[in-house]
């Protein structure tokens, strides 16, 4: 099976796909830029382990790609743009910036969600992807009201901000790409954290005045009854609504339709049955933060002789003013059509005080574990075997062909050329033309390295082997290799010692 290869892999949504998709047996390539913490790979296994903990089990890894969307070919080197051209057939763009305002066309979100678009695309047809599928926003449709289909786009709506409008421009340019034999857009309404245990890793939407509030409040004196009254006025009435989706529901419909190719080529609603009125938000402001007095004063109304808090809460919230209104109603037959045993999880009162006090809990911060270097270094002990000329100059000298994956914390998937009782070369990935598939934990590795088990011990009980079957001195001297490279390797050495 080929690879999908998603960009925006570490941002909130984007680690939720990656789990589903590893989860649905989809091998998943990402594209992932440095920090100035981490290197892509750190960043992913962040991400990985996370779900290994959360799970009670180690998952296999992605294929890790340095790079990033603002640069020409994403910022892939050689090696890394022959290796997506030959094993990708299906781009997931999940990567955007969600700047509302910008400082000129060569800024967010333009740079991002514009130009980064582009250069997706200029990568799809360099690499002869043909399938694609596009996260979009729900609020292409600006400040339209009344009912939004799934089929409408450009209808000649006024668009509230930057952010909206260069999203409704990359959709125009998608549509536009000839090339594609599929197009599949996602358009997700305002995604909040997990509907099960409200993690999250960004703080946008329902947040922005959470912790506003929350900021404030901590900074104010009680008053005789033990509360903060901040006696703070919204320009809404009671039945305004918001569309706000759980971030596990999103990846489960999105990966549900990406499984099926018959629901390909389709435009989907990701938004909630039932949205969530002004007053119930203004409630939880209260419940959660000790926000007390707040008054919904009537949609539209325009606010005169504003108190110091007033002035304070609108400044701190002041990038979100234009999503100070009533919601349209989107349309998702496509949606409940293609995933009907997957509704949406009412985001009720309960819901959304859970997510407020996990969000005050870490004090609206995002896990930034700090890189931990792996029990065994299997990427450091294959470095050496991997060759930018590609698998196929070895196929004359290296016939044989062992897949290998190795599952958590240093893990990933390769496929290695042997030639006798030697490993020739290695290359990213699982390919169709291995002959077997070796499948083991990366600790069960380090025991090796270490001399706490024995390769015979490994092979008997701990070592699965998918495909066809291979010579047990084939598989011996593989393992051998391979825990001969990762000892001979530095930082792998170290890693083995300890």
């Amino acid at each position: 099976m080929a690879y999908t290869f998603l960009t925006g892999a570490t941002g909130l949504l984007g680690r939720y796909l990656i789990k589903d998709l590893t989860l649905s047996d989809v091998p998943v390539a990402v594209l992932v830029r440095p920090s100035r913490r981490a290197t892509a790979l750190h960043r992913v296994e962040n991400v990985m382990c996370y779900w290994d903990k959360q799970l009670g089990c180690k998952l296999p890894r992605p294929v890790v790609m340095e790079g990033d969307i603002t640069e020409p070919d994403l910022g892939l080197d050689a090696r890394g743009m022959r290796w997506v051209a030959e094993n990708c057939d299906a781009m997931l763009h999940n990567a955007a910036s969600l700047s509302f305002q910008s400082t000129g066309p060569a800024s967010e979100p333009w740079r991002s969600n514009v130009e980064g678009l582009r250069n997706v695309l200029e990568l799809c047809r360099n690499a002869r992807i043909r399938q694609f599928h596009h996260v979009s926003t729900a609020y292409v449709c600006g400040q339209r009201q009344g009912r939004i289909l799934e089929s409408d786009l450009d209808v000649g709506q006024t668009l509230s901000n930057d952010y909206e409008q260069s999203k409704i421009q990359a959709e125009k340019i998608v549509r536009s790409a000839s090339f594609l034999d599929s197009l599949t857009v996602f358009r997700p309404a305002i995604i909040v954290g997990d509907s099960q245990n409200s993690f999250t890793t960004t703080y946008h939407g329902f947040y922005a005045p959470l912790q506003a509030a929350y900021t404030m409040v901590r900074a104010m004196e009680v008053n005789s009854t033990g509360r903060v009254s901040t006696q703070t006025r919204f320009p809404l009435s009671t039945f305004e609504t918001k569309n706000l989706v759980p971030v596990d529901w999103v990846s489960a419909v999105m990966v549900h339709v990406m499984t099926h190719p018959q629901h390909h080529g389709a435009t989907y609603h990701l938004t909630p049955q039932h949205p969530v009125t002004a007053r119930m938000l203004a409630d939880v402001l209260e419940e959660s933060c000790g926000f007390y007095g707040v008054r919904l004063v009537g949609g539209g109304t325009q606010l005169t002789g504003l108190t110091e808090i007033e002035q304070l809460f609108c400044e701190l919230i002041k990038v979100y003013s234009s999503y100070w209104k009533d919601d349209p109603t989107f349309d998702a037959t496509a949606t409940r059509t293609a995933a009907p045993h997957l509704p949406c999880p009412h985001v009720d009162r309960r819901m959304l005080r859970r997510m407020a006090d996990w969000a005050i809990g870490v004090n609206f911060t995002s896990p930034r574990a700090k890189p931990v270097e792996p029990h065994f270094d299997v990427a450091g002990a294959l470095e050496q075997f991997l060759d930018s000329a590609g698998p196929a100059a070895n196929h004359n000298i290296a016939p044989f062909r062992l897949g290998l994956r190795v599952t958590g914390h240093g893990g990933g998937d390769w496929s290695l050329s042997l030639s006798g009782d030697e490993i020739v070369a290695a290359d990213l990935g699982l390919h169709p033309q291995r002959v077997a598939t070796l499948q083991c934990d990366v600790d069960l590795l380090a025991d090796l390295a270490s001399g706490r088990t024995t390769i015979d011990e490994a092979l008997l009980q701990h070592v699965r082997i998918s495909g066809e079957s291979v010579p047990q001195p084939v598989l011996t001297r593989a393992l051998s290799c391979l825990v001969e490279a990762a000892v001979a390797a530095p930082s792998a050495s170290a890693a083995a010692a300890g």
